[in-house]
């Protein structure tokens, strides 16, 4: 059963090459205390809010995930939709975070999916500026994802759903860009959100809509994830 909330929406493959970074700081720059400083009782790092402000993308900070640690980033080109709303696209990663996909896009609202969701529409809605979390259930306790939910319900242009079978315990992708963890506590989750999520320099569409109204995808019974490989009449993730 699906669990969300929207907030009011912002007014708002071509593959050519990926990098996948290791450098830069992993700590999230978060306001804990430096070693050496004295801390106030009862004021513990876990207490006190990251701060992810150099994380915030500016003019002169476009990208600002290029200083989070094991970032892969993905060059694809925009705007290539299927040809029909069934037709499958043959994807190059999993979980996918760019290249051709359906027309419609799924509702990216804070949206939080308890099932699987189609692929193709997931992929068109990180066009639009949103960060997918994805995750994987048989990895994570119910307080894990619990943790995953209030970091993405009432947010815009935010989504969580399960992955199957993926890899790693969570998965974040925006257009472009992927970030896998371990942990729901790695810093690096908040750090990717701030860096990317409605990034005008990364997002091809910014300000696009999130929402689903009379786009006919149904929030409450979304189409369901395809777990059959693509056929050969998929489209290649390049759209050719």
């Amino acid at each position: 059963m699906l669990r969300w909330f929207a907030a009011a929406a912002a007014g708002l493959v071509l593959l050519a090459g990926c990098t996948s970074r290791t450098s830069g700081d992993a700590d999230g720059g978060s306001a804990g205390q430096e070693q050496g400083q004295e801390q106030e009782p009862g004021s513990g790092p876990e207490d006190l809010a990251p701060d992810l402000s150099r994380f915030e993308p500016s003019e002169d900070n476009q990208d600002p995930s290029e200083d989070i640690p094991d970032v892969e980033v993905v060059e694809y080109a925009q705007g290539l939709h299927t040809l029909s709303p069934t037709q499958r696209v043959d994807y190059d990663r999993s979980p996918p975070f760019g290249g051709a996909h359906a027309q419609v896009w799924a509702d990216c609202q804070g949206t939080v999916y308890d099932e699987p969701v189609r692929t193709e529409q997931m992929v068109h809605s990180l066009e639009h500026g949103t960060v997918w979390i994805a995750y994987n259930a048989d990895d994570l306790n119910d307080a894990d994802v619990s943790d995953l939910a209030d970091k993405v319900e009432g947010q815009p242009y935010l989504m969580l759903s399960p992955w199957p079978d993926l890899d790693r315990p969570i998965s974040l992708q925006s257009w472009g860009h992927q970030l896998k963890v371990q942990s729901v506590d790695d810093p690096r989750i908040g750090q990717f959100i701030a860096a990317l999520r409605e990034n005008p320099y990364t997002t091809p569409e910014p300000g696009a809509r999130c929402d689903s109204q009379d786009t006919g995808f149904d929030v409450t019974d979304p189409p369901a994830f395809e777990f059959a490989a693509p056929g050969p009449d998929a489209m290649p993730v390049d759209g050719s």
